[in-house]
């Protein structure tokens, strides 16, 4: 997008999306300075509407020397999810990456919401790469501390879909019949899991808590000592985080 009219509908998608307050949204002023200065700046339509549903918007990223494109938003009306937008939206965005010159793409996401994982892990091939307690503030409002995952994405590799993985390996966490079970930081293996809930959205402020923190542990810790997040493996109804360690 480059049409600074159009890009106040993107202020719209995000309140659809996450039932974000007004204050809290990216303004179309920062996407309109962005698409002129080296940010990239999307939105997904109906066939039938000029009306976005969806928006990826990131801008270029320089440490140490190394510059790279970090994604800050995916936003897709909760009527479109699992339509595949998502992943066309990421997909775009890498294209666009690409030609800039950029090798490389990072992101943040919940590590609580186990459909982020399998999109961003499984479908993109990304992986998870560190582990940030709060890295949002929300407000007093707010009941959970909004911790982060930090996704590193290779755009140099093709990106194909991965199917879910069986849960094989250590496990580390596990759900116990009232909420998660004692996080294990002392495993050794090569290949970890540690479970995550599929409807935490629906689980009460308290429950929720519980887990975020047992996952801070886990993840966490693991990440600190040199494993990386790779995918998420499922069973039935249950999913577990892959962690991986450098062999």
């Amino acid at each position: 997008m480059t049409d600074p009219a159009g890009m106040h509908a993107l202020e719209d998608v995000q309140m659809i999306a996450w039932g974000y307050p007004e204050r809290e949204v990216v303004p179309a002023s920062l996407f309109r300075i962005s698409s002129a200065t080296g940010g990239i700046v999307l939105a997904a339509y109906p066939l039938d509407s000029e009306l976005p549903f969806g928006l990826a918007y990131g801008f270029p990223a320089l440490a140490g020397g190394q510059l790279w494109h970090h994604s800050h938003l995916l936003a897709v009306a909760p009527d479109w999810r699992g339509s595949g937008a998502a992943a066309a939206l990421k997909l775009a965005q890498r294209e666009r990456a690409l030609k800039m010159g950029l090798e490389r793409m990072t992101w943040t996401f919940d590590p609580l919401i186990a459909r982020n994982a399998r999109l961003n892990l499984g479908k993109l091939g990304a992986r998870a790469i560190s582990y940030h307690p709060a890295w949002y503030d929300f407000g007093p409002d707010n009941p959970l501390p909004a911790d982060r995952l930090m996704v590193e994405w290779d755009l140099t590799k093709p990106s194909v879909e991965r199917p879910a993985d069986l849960p094989t390996g250590e496990r580390v966490l596990d759900a116990a019949p009232d909420g998660p079970g004692t996080p294990r930081l002392d495993a050794e293996a090569p290949r970890l899991l540690a479970e995550v809930p599929t409807d935490a959205e629906s689980l009460a402020d308290g429950l929720r808590l519980r887990w975020r923190m047992s996952l801070r542990e886990v993840l966490g810790g693991y990440l600190n000592r040199g494993y990386a997040v790779t995918g998420l493996a499922r069973e039935g109804e249950r999913a577990w985080y892959v962690l991986e360690g450098n062999e």
